[in-house]
């Protein structure tokens, strides 16, 4: 008989587990449904910024709003764990870098993070980014992303751009002069607004695509496995130098609309 009500209480528990995972992922979390995200400025003494991010997607925007050499954060969080620790998320500054951590672990865990960073103009930024998406936009002076998990786009900017991501796609709307992109896994789409000086473009699984505005270029092009269609025109001793290359996709170089 005691073996029938533990094999019973086992069954039930069990069942009770799964139905809250199902709930879990039936639900899924969204940093969107925070009505009241919290706010936080850091002071900056350098002309550099390294953002150090993990689960969270993030907004970087440069803006001429923040003059006294402030950073300024705000955060949407919403989260819950039912088996395991409270989840919670943390920001700090040291020596001009912002580390940005959710810390959200358990047998049934559902978070969800966002960061908006409003850095004032002047100041470079790096990015560090573990798992999740980033978006900037607004940069004059030179931006480098580095991202292991998520895709990135970078908008209305004209500083040298270097963007790289192990699974995503990248896009840039741009008119950075110099513009270096790489992603393991996803499509590079570029659309310039400026004669560059440098496009280095390298998808190993995806598609390839360069908008450039008028203008005579030495392009080179390279596909493992996809098509190569160069509607440019082009000069092996332009000044403007464009290269492109896939493992796998197909590769357009053309004039923007």
């Amino acid at each position: 008989m005691a073996r029938t009500t533990l094999s019973a209480r086992s069954v039930l528990v069990t069942a009770v587990v799964v139905a809250l995972a199902a709930g879990a992922v039936g639900c899924g979390a969204s940093a969107a449904d925070d009505k009241h995200p919290d706010h936080r400025s850091f002071a900056l003494q350098g002309d550099t910024l390294t953002i150090d991010s993990d689960d969270s997607a993030l907004e970087i925007v440069a803006t001429d709003a923040a003059k006294t050499g402030a950073v300024a954060v705000t955060r949407w969080f919403e989260g819950s764990v039912t088996v395991g620790s409270e989840p919670k998320v943390t920001w700090s500054m040291k020596d001009d870098r912002l580390t940005l951590r959710m810390h959200c672990s358990g047998v049934i865990a559902d978070c969800s993070a966002k960061h908006r960073v409003e850095v004032p103009r002047g100041v470079a930024v790096k990015v560090e980014d573990d798992d999740g998406s980033v978006r900037a936009l607004g940069f004059r002076e030179a931006l480098s992303v580095r991202a292991q998990d998520g895709s990135v786009h970078v908008t209305d900017s004209s500083g040298p751009l270097d963007l790289r991501t192990e699974d995503g796609s990248v896009r840039a709307e741009v008119a950075s002069r110099s513009v270096r992109t790489r992603t393991e896994d996803g499509s590079v789409r570029l659309d310039l607004s400026t004669v560059p000086d440098r496009v280095d473009s390298v998808s190993e699984d995806g598609s390839v695509t360069i908008a450039l505005p008028a203008a005579s270029y030495r392009v080179s092009t390279k596909t493992d496995d996809g098509g190569v269609d160069v509607s440019v025109p082009r000069d092996a001793s332009s000044a403007h130098v464009v290269s492109a290359r896939t493992a796998d996709g197909k590769v357009t170089v053309r004039n923007a609309n």
